[in-house]
């Protein structure tokens, strides 16, 4: 992962410094705007060797028809330079968060190239770690628990007779009973539901461990265990047999059977030093020991890489939705705008005095705000045509088309005709419009509080479940 991170850094520093020279006009993030010179950078190098990459009709009609007036290639460069240069802080987010992951697991690494675990005092308590044992050509995986530096004494607890009886169903851990034991024993110093402190001791340790491990043997074997139970100032002294079975092993389970009580062995005889030096060899063969530490730092930057792609790839479909919505602000607002041109034709104004008169009252209200009125905005587009000399009838015909809509399209057909024609019931029409759009208005806000019902259904079944619990709890720990 670090090698990753050191290529992608020494990339980015290369290509940086090639687009320095590069202008961005956009606005946005200070801390995006460098990626965005990478961004521009590259995309004039891809363009020139495959120029139909980044061409896609779609995106430009969605584009048009959010900012009409702009230069389609201005559009295009801007759109294509902002997405790629999220994909790239996408990936450069990632990439750094992998490394940072890289690093923590390295922080936890506390085993030497000598084979050295270094120990630490006993208020960390206690932790465990994954080793490996190259031996030979034989690699063996172990989970070790690391014991802090012991102190001189240690705190037990109290024994009940109840947990004598249940002893050996304790102690078992698989075994078919304490005649025939094949397995490790759960020789534990606490158990769940006895609140007491065990201490174990084998009379035979070269047969059972202390801890339980029972070693291989090559007859039956009779052994000893003394326990020392405590509980608060009460103790007891017990002891009873087991008898051990010799196991049927392969010789890759007698190495690691020895390697496991040799690690054990090292452990007690190293529990007062400051560290813990791991077997060096095996039967004349030599061990090497490293730690098996989980690093995910290379899937988190494999997972920002493909985020970077979905993030590519789902841009022109959060374009697309945007046009959805603008279509719907179009619907809601076209009652609005059709009852404010009936009220100002009716007050004696020509209609392109009512539509300077309403594009204008909207700029001096709403002007420099970031939620814009996309009907709105259409009509001072409109005003500006008219200013720029384009004929009063083509600009209502390029508003009518720029929205995209039947409604708009039908209201500004009615403004043509009247300017072709010279229709005396201009008014009355527009009154018969407004009021068909004020009853397609009413059907969308009806349709739209059916849509919103259906969507709490789930929430509100929820809130019906939660009401139950509330109720029926207390009812039942009443019974």
């Amino acid at each position: 992962m670090f090698w990753i991170a050191i290529i992608m850094a020494g990339s980015s520093l290369i290509l940086l410094f090639a687009a320095r020279k590069e202008a961005v006009p956009l606005e946005g993030s200070t801390l995006l705007k460098p990626f965005l010179k990478m961004s521009q950078y590259l995309l004039k190098r891809i363009w020139q060797w495959f120029p139909k990459l980044f061409s896609s009709t779609q995106v430009m009609k969605d584009l048009t028809v959010l900012h009409p007036g702009e230069a389609k290639e201005y559009l295009q460069t801007t759109y294509y330079v902002r997405k790629t240069a999220l994909c790239l802080a996408v990936v450069w987010g990632g990439t750094l968060f992998g490394a940072a992951v890289a690093i923590g697991v390295k922080d936890d690494l506390i085993l030497g190239e000598n084979g050295e675990i270094a120990r630490w005092e006993y208020q960390e308590g206690r932790r465990e770690i994954n080793i490996a044992a190259d031996y030979g050509e034989t690699q063996m995986n172990f989970r070790i628990q690391v014991d802090p530096r012991q102190l001189t004494e240690e705190e037990a607890k109290k024994l009940f007779e109840k947990f004598l009886k249940n002893l050996p169903e304790l102690v078992l851990n698989g075994n078919e009973s304490l005649e025939h034991i094949t397995t490790d024993l759960s020789l534990e110093e606490e158990y769940e539901g006895f609140p007491i402190v065990v201490e174990w001791e084998s009379r035979r340790q070269e047969v059972v461990t202390n801890t339980g491990h029972v070693l291989p043997v090559e007859k039956e074997e009779q052994v000893e265990l003394s326990v020392r139970l405590k509980y608060g100032e009460y103790v007891r002294q017990e002891a009873f047999f087991v008898v051990v079975i010799p196991p049927v092993l392969s010789e890759e389970e007698r190495i690691y059977r020895e390697m496991e009580e040799l690690l054990i062995q090292s452990h007690d005889e190293s529990l007062e030093q400051e560290k813990w030096l791991l077997p060096a060899q095996l039967r004349g063969i030599s061990i090497h020991w490293r730690q098996l530490m989980e690093d995910n730092s290379l899937l988190v930057w494999a997972a920002s890489v493909v985020v970077a792609a979905l993030v590519y790839l789902f841009s022109d479909r959060d374009l697309h939705g945007q046009i959805e919505k603008r279509k719907k602000s179009l619907r809601w607002e076209y009652p609005e705008i059709v009852h404010k041109l009936v009220l100002f034709v009716g007050a004696g104004m020509t209609i392109r005095g009512a539509f300077q008169k309403i594009a204008g009252d909207y700029e001096t209200k709403h002007g420099g705000r970031e939620k814009m009125q996309p009907a709105y905005e259409e009509m001072l587009y409109t005003c500006r045509e008219l200013h720029g000399g384009v004929s009063e009838g083509a600009s209502y015909e390029h508003f009518g088309r720029r929205t995209g809509l039947q409604e708009y399209i039908r209201l500004c057909t009615l403004l043509t005709q009247n300017l072709k024609r010279g229709n005396r019931t201009l008014l009355e029409r527009l009154r018969e419009e407004a009021d068909k759009a004020a009853e397609e208005q009413l059907q969308q806000g009806r349709k739209l509080g059916e849509e919103a019902g259906t969507k709490l259904l789930i929430p509100m079944v929820l809130m019906l479940a939660v009401v139950m619990v509330v109720i029926m709890i207390p009812a039942f720990s009443n019974i």
